[in-house]
């Protein structure tokens, strides 16, 4: 386990639980470095300043923030740690709302709450009464010089917190539409059939990423000197809605008798 970034608290009414924060996903995307197409070097990234014309590091370097056209205040890592606000320290709750109300487009990121062992039989607490009332808890933390909207929620023996986007972060999409249609009584009948049929429970080591896969095969073929030819993908039709929901039902069923057999020779 990696070591916890984030140090401070949860705190809601006059309850205190000292916590540890740790990341809780990480990404396994093949990287890429950009190279001089001459010579395949990778080339030094170097930061100039065009009024002084010198070459500088990033050690020589500060932040501002522009508050006028070219004009700027600087801010050192001490004035950071000013920053007037309560929940610099402490993951603040500021109320306890049933899970189905968030939007899942409010989601941004995920990260792990361990309790300190002075906070470990409040923090299971918590973590008992929100499983029990099927709540969230919704807070403000501080970390990464930006104040998070979060939410909060049991999971197995530690509890998860995931950021949430601030209602003005989300682009509205009130000027998109699908446009008006009728949809008749044995469409939906049939389309809820095919949705029934292909009802399965959620078990994340059954997917992969794909397309890394792929792509690892091509990076493998290319140093072999093996030519990798496209996919070729059918332009989409849209058929007969009726006749592709029947087809799609049907083969659905044919796949799922297909696997009973198996399931039943392994008992």
């Amino acid at each position: 386990m990696a070591r916890a970034f984030w140090k401070g608290a949860i705190s809601f009414g006059m309850v205190v639980i000292p916590i540890k924060m740790y990341v809780a996903t990480e990404a396994h995307t093949l990287s890429f470095h950009l190279l001089h197409k001459k010579c395949l070097t990778r080339p030094k990234q170097v930061l100039h300043c065009e009024k002084d014309n010198e070459y500088f590091s990033t050690k020589e370097t500060v932040r501002g923030y522009e508050y006028a056209k070219d004009q700027f205040v600087v801010l050192d890592e001490a004035d950071f740690e000013k920053v007037p606000i309560k929940t610099g320290h402490s993951i603040n709750i500021l109320g306890f709302v049933e899970a189905s109300e968030i939007d899942l487009i409010y989601y941004q990121s995920s990260h792990y709450l361990e309790p300190e062992e002075m906070g470990a039989k409040p923090f299971s607490l918590l973590r008992e009464v929100l499983r029990k009332t099927n709540r969230l808890g919704v807070a403000k933390v501080t970390f990464q010089r930006r104040e998070h909207l979060c939410a909060l929620h049991p999971l197995g023996n530690i509890m998860a917190l995931h950021t949430l986007y601030y209602k003005g972060e989300i682009v509205d999409h009130t000027e998109l539409s699908a446009g008006k249609q009728e949809l008749s009584a044995s469409e939906m009948e049939m389309a809820t059939s095919l949705v029934k049929a292909m009802a399965t429970t959620f078990k994340p080591e059954s997917y992969k990423d794909e397309y890394r896969d792929a792509l690892k095969k091509l990076v493998e073929a290319k140093l072999k000197g093996v030519e990798v030819k496209p996919v070729k993908e059918a332009e989409p039709v849209i058929p007969d809605l009726m006749a592709a929901l029947r087809a799609s039902l049907e083969n659905t069923r044919k796949k799922q008798t297909s696997r009973q057999p198996a399931a039943a020779g392994k008992r």
